[in-house]
C-alpha cells in the first residue's frame, strides 16, 4: 500500500471503455475524484454543465463591456485600482499568468496535480467564473490523456493556489511543459495496463510524438525556448533520467535553445505515442478566473481524506486484535455506554470492535483479573470515534468546496451582476484539516499505548516484549521506538496550520487560512499513522499466536487469519522492518473486513 496519499506511484491514463465519471459542477464526490485521479474512470462533461459554463462566459463578457471587473479591467491585489485598457486585457491576462507562476520547491507527484485538475474542471463547470469553456475542455482532455503540468510545492497560503494554477494556465496555453506519467506496474502488481488513449477531438487534434525507446537514464535535453506566441510550433520531448517532459513549443522549429524548467520527479517513459491537449488561445478574463481557486489544496485534502478513511477503518481490526490479546474488558464497548453520549464516531468505533469480536450490543461482564483496562483499550471508542467524526467532517467540507464556484469576482447565475467577495479564503477547509490531524494524533497515541501494553507481561501473561528466546530477548521492544518516532512526525504534522499569519500585497490581504499547508500536513500525518498502527499490528499478531489455547476470549478470527497469512511467525530476535512493511500493506485489506 502507498502509505501516503501523495505517493509517487505511477498514474496510468484512463482505460479506454472504462467507467465514466461525470463532471457536472454539482455532484462530484471524493470517491469519484479519486477514481479520476487514478485512471480508474474516464472523465465526461455533462452537457448541461458545459452549457452553464458557456452562459457564464457570455455573462462575463457582457458585464465587462458594461464596466470594469476586477482582474480583467484592473490589476490585482494591491494593484486593484490600476486600470487596464480594453485593448490590453488579453496581454494583461498573460502577464498575470506569467508573473504568478512563481512556485518553488519540489515538483508535486502526479496524483496531487491530477486531483487539482479534476477539482478545477468541476468547479468551473459550476458556473460563475466567466472563463472561456475551451480551458475547461483542455483540463478534462489532460485528464483523459494522462498528462499533467509541472507544479511546484510552495506558493499557496490558503487564499487561492495562485502559483499552481498559473503554472497550469501556462501549460494550457502551450508555454510550460506537460509531464507524462510512466507506464503502470506489470499485471502481477495488480494494476492492469491501460488501453490506448482515447482518440483526439476531431476539431483540434493534439500533436502526437513517439515516446523514447528506452526508459534508461539519460542527460536532460535542451528544448526550444518557450515563448508567448500562438503560432504553430513543434513538440519537444526532453528526457531527464527516467522522466519525460512533453511540451509544445511555439516556434520550436526555429531552434532557439533553452533548458527545460526544473526536474521531473514522478514522470517516466511514455508507453507509446504521447498526445497533448491542444493549446488554448487566452482571452480577456481567463487568467484570474482560472487562478481564483484552492483546487490544489482541495485535491490534496481529498487524497488525504481517502487515506485517513482507510487507515481509520483498518484500526478497528487492529484494536480488536489487541484487545483480545490482553484479555481486555469489552464493557467499554457496550452499546448502552455510547447511547448515553450519542456521538456518531464513538458509537461506530465501539460497534465495529464488537462486530469484529462477534459480541452482542451488551457484552457479558468482564471476568478477567482487572477491574478496568488502560486508556489505550478503555478510551479507544472516544478517541478513535472523534477521528472518525473529524474524517467525515473533512469529507463533507471537501465535497462542498469541489462543487461550488469560488472565483472572485463571482458572476451571478442570472447574468445580471458580478460579486467581489472572499469565498476563496479557505478557512472551512483549513480548520477541517487541522481538526482531522489533531484527532488522528489522539487515536495514534492510544495505538502506541496499546503497543506498549502488548509487551507488558503483567497485562498479557506472556514474555516481556513478546520475546521467544532467552529471558534477555528484546522481542518487539524496538517497535515502541519506531512507533514513537512516527508518532513524533504525526505530532509535528498536527500543529494547526490555521494558526499561521501573513500580511501580503502591501497590507491588502492581512490574513490567510493556510489550507494548503494543512493538506500537506494531513498527507504526512497519514503516512506516519500507518506506521504506528502497523507496529501495533505486528505485536498484536505475535501476542495472539503466543497465547495458550483457550486462554482468554478468542481473537477476531478473520483479522488474525488475514494477518497471520502475511506476517512471519518466528519469535526469535530478528530485524522487524519487513514485518512492519508487510503490516502497512495489510491495512487496506483489514479496512475492508
Amino acid at each position: 500500500m502507498d502509505t501516503t496519499a501523495d505517493a509517487t506511484a505511477p498514474v496510468a491514463p484512463p482505460r479506454a471503455g472504462g467507467t465514466r465519471a461525470v463532471l457536472n459542477g454539482t455532484t462530484l464526490t471524493v470517491d469519484g475524484l479519486i477514481a479520476l485521479v487514478d485512471g480508474e474512470a474516464v472523465p465526461e462533461v455533462a452537457p448541461e454543465a458545459r452549457e452553464r459554463a458557456v452562459r457564464s462566459w457570455h455573462t462575463g463578457r457582457r458585464l465587462a463591456a458594461a464596466g470594469r471587473l476586477y482582474g480583467r479591467g484592473t490589476g490585482v491585489g494591491a494593484q486593484r485600482a490600476v486600470p487596464v485598457e480594453e485593448d490590453d486585457e488579453t496581454a494583461h491576462g498573460l502577464r498575470l499568468l506569467r508573473s504568478h507562476a512563481g512556485g518553488a520547491g519540489a515538483l508535486l507527484p502526479a496524483r496531487q496535480v491530477r486531483a487539482m485538475l479534476v477539482v478545477r474542471a468541476n468547479q468551473l463547470l459550476a458556473g460563475g467564473s466567466g472563463i472561456q469553456p475551451a480551458l475547461v475542455d483542455a483540463l478534462v482532455e489532460a485528464l483523459r490523456l494522462g498528462v499533467h503540468p509541472a507544479v511546484n510545492e510552495y506558493g499557496g497560503v490558503g487564499t487561492g493556489d495562485l502559483t499552481a494554477l498559473a503554472q497550469t494556465g501556462l501549460a494550457l496555453i502551450g508555454e510550460r511543459p506537460w509531464l507524462a506519467s510512466p507506464p503502470p506496474p506489470p499485471p502481477h502488481a495488480n494494476t492492469p495496463p491501460p488501453d490506448a488513449p482515447p482518440s483526439p477531438s476531431p476539431a483540434r487534434p493534439p500533436d502526437t510524438v513517439p515516446g523514447p525507446a528506452s526508459a534508461d537514464p539519460a542527460p536532460a535535453a535542451t528544448v526550444a525556448a518557450v515563448g508567448a506566441g500562438t503560432g504553430d510550433g513543434g513538440v519537444v520531448v526532453s528526457v531527464s533520467g527516467p522522466a519525460v517532459v512533453v511540451m509544445r513549443v511555439p516556434g520550436a522549429a526555429a531552434g532557439a535553445p533553452g533548458p527545460v524548467e526544473g526536474a521531473v520527479r514522478d514522470a517516466g517513459a511514455l508507453p507509446g505515442p504521447a498526445r497533448l491537449p491542444a493549446p488554448v488561445v487566452l482571452t480577456p478574463g481567463d487568467a484570474l478566473a482560472l487562478l481564483s481557486s484552492n483546487a490544489l489544496a482541495l485535491g490534496q485534502a481529498a487524497l488525504a481524506q481517502r487515506e485517513l478513511d482507510v487507515l481509520l477503518r483498518a484500526t478497528h481490526a487492529v484494536a480488536a486484535l489487541s484487545l483480545a490479546a490482553v484479555s481486555g474488558s469489552t464493557e467499554a464497548y457496550a452499546a448502552p455506554v455510547h447511547a448515553l453520549r450519542p456521538y456518531p464516531g464513538p458509537a461506530r468505533a465501539a460497534g465495529e470492535v464488537r462486530r469484529l469480536l462477534g459480541l452482542p450490543d451488551r457484552p457479558p461482564h468482564h471476568r478477567g483479573g482487572r477491574i478496568q483496562d488502560p486508556f489505550g483499550f478503555r478510551a479507544f471508542p472516544q478517541a478513535h470515534g472523534s477521528a472518525l467524526d473529524a474524517c467525515e467532517r473533512l469529507r463533507d467540507v471537501v465535497e462542498v468546496e469541489i462543487n461550488c464556484p469560488s472565483e472572485n469576482p463571482l458572476l451571478d447565475p442570472d447574468g445580471t451582476a458580478a460579486y467581489h467577495h472572499g469565498g476563496f479564503f479557505a478557512a472551512p477547509l483549513g480548520l477541517a484539516l487541522d481538526a482531522a490531524n489533531l484527532a488522528l494524533l489522539q487515536t495514534a497515541q492510544l495505538s502506541a499505548a496499546r503497543l506498549t501494553a502488548l509487551g507488558d507481561p503483567g497485562l498479557t501473561g506472556l514474555p516481556a516484549f513478546l520475546g521467544g528466546g532467552p529471558a534477555s530477548s528484546s522481542g518487539t521492544m524496538i517497535l515502541e521506538y519506531t512507533a514513537n518516532s512516527a508518532l513524533a512526525e504525526l505530532r509535528s504534522a498536527a500543529a494547526p496550520a490555521s494558526a499561521g499569519h501573513a500580511v501580503l500585497s502591501r497590507g491588502l490581504e492581512e490574513a490567510a487560512s493556510f489550507a494548503g499547508q494543512a493538506a500537506r500536513q494531513s498527507l504526512r500525518a497519514a503516512s506516519a499513522y500507518a506506521v504506528v498502527v502497523a507496529c501495533e499490528l505486528v505485536a498484536a499478531v505475535r501476542a495472539s499466536r503466543m497465547r495458550p489455547d483457550g486462554a482468554g476470549p478468542p481473537p477476531p478470527a478473520g483479522v488474525l487469519a488475514l494477518a497471520a497469512a502475511v506476517l512471519p511467525a518466528g519469535t526469535e530476535d530478528r530485524p522487524l522492518t519487513g514485518d512492519v512493511t508487510a503490516a502497512v500493506g495489510l491495512l487496506p485489506r483489514l479496512a475492508a473486513l
